[in-house]
């Protein structure tokens, strides 16, 4: 069973991770926010790419649901953490951070 200190803490050790307010929320990011924890510490929203998002939901519903409206049509997803192992949770938050990394730019060459 997860709990918010076990989110914070996973999160942190995540290479460039920091933590700042956002809202009523802990928001957890690298170049974006990934992960938000809730006052309570009971649950937190993931920012995970839409094949992520399909995945958990369909692999642990009792643990992952949509946010609804827009913003779970983006990939924001919500976990129970209490309904999570560690293993579950730290793979949750790699996923998520991978997708908030900063995106390597390409350059083009002049012909």
């Amino acid at each position: 069973m997860a709990t918010g200190k076990d989110l914070r803490r996973l999160a942190l050790a995540l290479e460039g991770t920091a933590e700042a307010p956002h809202f009523d929320r802990a928001a957890f990011r690298v170049a974006r926010i990934y992960v938000t924890l809730a006052a309570d510490g009971r649950t937190a929203n993931f920012k995970f790419s839409p094949e992520d998002q399909e995945f958990k939901c369909m692999l642990a519903p009792a643990a992952f649901r949509p946010v609804e409206g827009g913003w779970g049509r983006q990939g924001w997803t919500t976990a129970t953490l209490a309904e999570l192992s560690i293993p579950e949770l730290k793979d949750a938050l790699e996923r998520a951070w991978r997708e908030a990394l900063p995106k390597k730019r390409t350059t083009r060459r002049r012909q």
